[in-house]
């Protein structure tokens, strides 16, 4: 059970990451991530000059160390002669006491020279430990450095990225063949419009075919006959001289049985 619940617990942190990174902003991602390698930056800054610092601490320590082994050699050295001159001229006390003296000289001078190895020792190990410092520091700078010209490079293709998505966007709502919600498409309209022309042209080629369309051209071609008939008297009437027309009963148009009975 205990199992189940940390499996569970794990995947919705999981999905939850995969939800925030999925959301995130990339470009203040990438302020994120320069802020921290700077701050790591500045941290092993901080580090390096601490053991750069312990380098020099111990370098000063081993100079005055050296010095006092030098000091004691000298002044036991020094006790040495001026009991060897006491003995030459015969007081055995001064001697004594000049070679007690070089003795406690000479102590010191042990537990100096001691302390001065222990020193070098350590000296040694903090200039390496130092030196790996300042390159570890030298070799992060110019990592910072290429991950800041990165950065940039970055923020400028994701300017590019923004521009380009933003003119993808613009051109599928030009697209005809991607319309938004229920807006018709060009070619939609096109055939709508096809149709419809198409249709009234069937319509009308119908109506030209019928019976009432035949019955009204003849029609309208028996009212053109009696109107050219009438014209005709008009014109034969002027040609007479006649002061007057006669605006009577119109002429009825020929028919063909008259022509029979003439």
């Amino acid at each position: 059970m205990w199992k189940s619940l940390k499996r569970m617990w794990a995947y919705l942190g999981a999905a939850l990451g995969a939800k925030v990174e999925e959301k995130a902003d990339p470009k203040i991602q990438l302020e994120q991530a320069i802020e921290e390698a700077k701050k790591r930056h500045q941290l092993l800054t901080q580090q390096a000059a601490t053991v750069i610092g312990q380098e020099r601490e111990l370098d000063m320590k081993l100079g005055r160390s050296l010095g006092e082994v030098e000091k004691l050699q000298g002044s036991a050295a020094q006790a040495l002669k001026m009991g060897d001159d006491a003995a030459s001229r015969g007081d055995a006390k001064a001697q004594a006491g000049y070679e007690q003296a070089a003795q406690s000289f000479a102590m010191k001078l042990v537990t100096t020279e001691q302390q001065a190895r222990g020193l070098k020792e350590m000296h040694d190990k903090a200039t390496i430990a130092a030196d790996q410092a300042r390159k570890a520091v030298e070799q992060n700078a110019m990592s910072l450095q290429k991950q800041i010209s990165e950065s940039t490079q970055l923020r400028a293709q994701l300017e590019n990225a923004k521009m380009q998505e933003r003119l993808n966007a613009a051109l599928s709502q030009m697209d005809e063949m991607t319309p938004k919600g229920d807006t018709p498409t060009l070619a939609e309209v096109r055939d709508k419009i096809d149709q419809r022309y198409a249709k009234a042209l069937g319509e009308g080629d119908l109506r030209g075919s019928s019976v009432s369309s035949k019955m009204l051209e003849v029609e309208q071609a028996a009212l053109d006959a009696e109107a050219s008939a009438r014209l005709e008297t008009l014109r034969r009437q002027l040609s007479l001289g006649d002061t007057e027309i006669d605006v009577g009963e119109p002429t009825r148009p020929p028919e063909p049985g008259d022509a029979e009975a003439t």
